[in-house]
C-alpha cells in the first residue's frame, strides 16, 4: 500500500466508545491513503484517512489513523 491508493475499510481496532462511532462509520467505505506511518513498536503501519464526508462534511474536516490490518484494496486489480 502506499500514499494515494484506494483501500475499503473492513473492520474496526478496539477503541474507546467516542473514537468508535466515526470508525463504524467508515467500514465498507473507500478512501484513498493520505500518509503512512510505520510503527514498529506493534509491527504495523497506520494508514492517514481524511474521513469527515462520513458525517455529512468535507473528507479533511476527519481524519483518522487506521492500522493496515482493518483495510483492503479497493483497486479490483490489486485485490487478493
Amino acid at each position: 500500500m502506499k500514499i494515494g491508493d484506494r483501500i475499503k475499510v473492513v473492520a474496526i481496532p478496539a477503541l474507546e466508545a467516542e473514537t468508535k462511532a466515526i470508525f463504524e462509520l467508515c467500514v465498507g467505505r473507500i478512501f484513498p491513503i493520505l500518509g503512512i506511518v510505520p510503527v514498529p513498536e506493534i509491527g504495523t503501519e497506520l494508514l492517514e484517512l481524511h474521513v469527515g464526508e462520513v458525517v455529512g462534511k468535507p473528507p479533511y474536516m476527519h481524519s483518522i489513523w487506521i492500522e493496515k490490518e482493518f483495510v483492503t484494496s479497493a483497486d479490483p486489480a490489486t485485490m487478493d
